[in-house]
């Protein structure tokens, strides 16, 4: 954010020092104004999205998109605060540093104290999703290993900040539905089950999703999980393909992930849709095609 409002400023201040904002005003200068404000926000969404690319080696391009995506928010305070720096710096000198730092500084800890909450509401959520692991109906960390997978696929095939939320809530909660059974599935492989019995599974955790107060769009992915593919939303899609090749490749042994893959590429476009199978081979290719030990 410091990177970015001092670039606004750079840009800015040789036009002020130059009188061009004080000639009057007219449609010219109204596109400079936009022209510069526009530039600045691509620069702030660059440097943010090579941050998080070369803190994590996740793709650029989706990280860029969902920068951009999100560029209304403090971004747009941040351009904004920056011109206005550069302008006012040439009136009240460096006093104007410290007044229009100030709000901008409480502005961005106020967002960390948001993101504090968001964080503790997902491990409420967490918390919630390991209730089949204690029931014994699935595996051990089988959720938090869908949903890291499910995060990854979805943010490779571009899916915005908020989808990526929804899409990782219901991968935390997409074997809830288990919980009406009353014989467990064997290590919790639902996708080995009938599709009528998919199906209800999938509208019971649905229900439950409902009864949590999370937002209704988890509950959709989740009671739509076993729906035919082509009707699914495309968090449903990643949420089938990912836990089919979790729970496959845990099951076939050594090389079990290359297995369980080629078997989802093998499998009919009813089945699993063809682009999720490919992101999550990329996926996979840029880290190791096992799944983590159980536990």
């Amino acid at each position: 954010r410091v990177l970015t409002v001092a670039f606004a400023a750079v840009c800015f201040q040789p036009l002020s020092s130059r009188g061009v904002f004080l000639d009057g005003g007219g449609p010219a200068q109204a596109l400079l104004l936009i022209a510069l404000l526009v530039l600045t926000t691509l620069c702030d969404a660059l440097l943010a999205a090579a941050a998080v690319h070369a803190r994590t080696g996740w793709p650029f391009g989706p990280l860029l998109r969902e920068e951009l995506r999100g560029m209304v928010g403090i971004t747009s305070a941040v351009c904004a605060t920056g011109a206005v720096m550069a302008l006012a710096v040439a009136v009240a000198g460096l006093w104007a540093l410290p007044v229009f730092s100030v709000p901008l500084l409480l502005t961005q800890l106020s967002y960390r104290r948001y993101a504090a909450v968001r964080a503790t509401y997902r491990q409420t959520i967490a918390s919630l999703a390991r209730a089949t692991e204690i029931a014994g109906y699935t595996p051990a960390g089988h959720a938090r290993r869908v949903a890291e997978l499910s995060r990854a696929v979805g943010r490779d095939l571009g899916l915005s900040g908020a989808e990526l939320t929804v899409l990782e809530y219901a991968a935390l909660m997409h074997d809830i539905g288990q919980l009406s059974l009353v014989d467990p599935v064997p290590a919790g492989a639902t996708a080995c089950l009938p599709v009528t019995e998919q199906r209800r599974i999938a509208l019971l955790g649905g229900a439950v999703v409902r009864q949590t107060g999370v937002d209704a769009a988890v509950a959709v992915v989740v009671e739509r999980q076993a729906d035919p593919c082509r009707e699914q939303p495309v968090a449903a899609r990643i949420v089938r393909a990912v836990n089919a090749y979790e729970e496959k490749s845990r099951d076939a042994g050594p090389g079990g992930g290359l297995t369980a893959l080629e078997e989802l590429r093998l499998a009919t476009a009813d089945d699993y849709a063809p682009e999720v199978v490919e992101a999550l081979a990329r996926v996979l290719s840029r880290g190791s095609l096992s799944v983590p030990a159980a536990g």
